[in-house]
């Protein structure tokens, strides 16, 4: 069909404004999984410590009839303790670009603010659970870092490396990469259940989680949580102690798989989350988003890890 003759189109237009929506999507995942499941606690100082303690073993308990009472040797309370560590983010922004009139927010200062707070966050979730190192004091020219949960987990364990003390000190040395299967799993939650421990959360990255929808075993250990309709998807995990859920961390590294009971694991505030307006030095604003936090692993025996994974 012919357009007819002086037909005024779009094309030829001058002043049309643009169709910008005024929502901004964004796919970069902001979940914590580790952050968001343990407590939160406080730190009085840089250097945060707290005390662990265990029962002695149970025994065959008898006394002769009319002994004489005798004290048993008390065994002391064991001190830790993990290092604050310091995250930050900077925001610079031009005087012009805040006079701007912004599609999809009304201040690019609360915007990007808010967007620094999710980024921190991240980088807190990847500091605790997918860095490998120990705790270290730091100096004048050198930052404070905290001992992360791989320099924790010592005590139940299935891996082919070496493992930490076990007091955040030190990193764990790796071994050779290991197909994941599901004997390793069970054997480390029995461990655990033998330590003492009762673990709820199994913590992994996809292609971990993905292998545990995977095992052979008995059919009746995989259910869905809450009717989901993605039948394909292991959200509880039924071991011979009770139920675990099956959490995926995007920030862990593909070679661990955490076996935690979150009640013995906190992240504690030395300083909390603070916005700090930085001197004016020309044209623009600048602000700083702060946090100082640490690591707390109440009793590290209560948790475990599968450790140098495919």
């Amino acid at each position: 069909m012919a357009i007819p003759t002086g037909t005024f189109e779009t094309y030829d237009s001058v002043g049309i404004r643009e169709d910008l929506s005024d929502i901004i999507y964004n796919i970069s995942p902001s979940e914590t999984p580790f952050m968001s499941n343990v407590g939160k606690g406080s730190a009085k100082g840089t250097f945060h410590e707290w005390q662990i303690d265990s029962l002695e073993a149970a025994a065959d308990n008898k006394k002769i009839e009319g002994d004489d009472a005798t004290a048993a040797a008390v065994t002391p309370t064991v001190r830790v303790g993990n290092y604050t560590q310091i995250a930050d983010k900077v925001l610079s922004i031009s005087g012009t670009d805040l006079a701007s009139d912004s599609a999809g927010r009304a201040s690019e200062m609360a915007y990007q603010m808010a967007k620094r707070g999710l980024e921190l966050r991240r980088d807190m979730e990847t500091t605790l659970v997918g860095v490998n190192k120990g705790r270290a004091a730091g100096s004048s020219g050198t930052a404070r870092e905290l001992g992360s949960v791989l320099s924790w987990l010592a005590t139940n364990e299935n891996t082919a490396g070496t493992a930490p003390a076990g007091n955040g000190t030190d990193a764990r040395v790796a071994g050779a990469n290991r197909a994941f299967l599901e004997t390793m799993l069970t054997d480390v939650i029995d461990q655990i259940w033998v330590s003492g421990g009762n673990p709820s959360v199994i913590m992994c990255n996809s292609t971990q989680k993905r292998k545990i929808t995977g095992f052979t075993g008995n059919a009746t250990k995989y259910k869905e949580v809450d009717d989901q309709k993605i039948v394909n998807a292991v959200d509880v995990y039924v071991s011979d102690y009770g139920e675990m859920m099956v959490v995926p961390n995007r920030f862990m590294r593909q070679s661990d798989v955490f076996i935690l009971e979150t009640d013995m694991w906190s992240v504690d505030m030395y300083r909390e989350f603070q916005t700090h307006d930085l001197a004016k030095t020309g044209d623009n604003e600048r602000k700083q988003l702060l946090v100082e936090y640490t690591l707390a692993s109440k009793q590290e025996a209560a948790s475990g890890i599968i450790s140098d994974l495919s």
